[in-house]
């Protein structure tokens, strides 16, 4: 089993919150789509002394499965939700 795990930092922008929620919305809708998602969960840093504002919580069977995912149609559309405010993404993929 892998665990994936997305970062995201977005620009202040008065569309910030919209944006999340849709990116938000549109990310914990994919299991019914790509039944390769074990699990997914979006959420949003309370923290502002931080500089993340989105944290994305997948779980897959395998690191193929990840790729898979990461190309499919329907999270690259979700990933062009963040496009216009997205100052930077980090990531780490672990076995559990």
């Amino acid at each position: 089993m892998v665990r994936h795990i997305v970062l995201f930092q977005l620009k202040d922008d008065p569309r910030k919150g919209e944006v999340m929620n849709a990116f938000k919305n549109a990310i914990e809708a994919l299991p019914s789509k790509l039944d390769i998602i074990r699990s997914i969960s979006v959420s949003f840093n309370i923290n502002t002394d931080e500089a993340y504002d989105i944290a994305l919580v997948s779980e897959f069977d395998s690191l193929e499965d990840v790729k898979k995912y990461a190309v499919s149609p329907d999270h690259v559309a979700a990933g062009k939700l963040l496009a216009e405010l997205k100052v930077s993404r980090a990531c780490v993929d672990y076995e559990l």
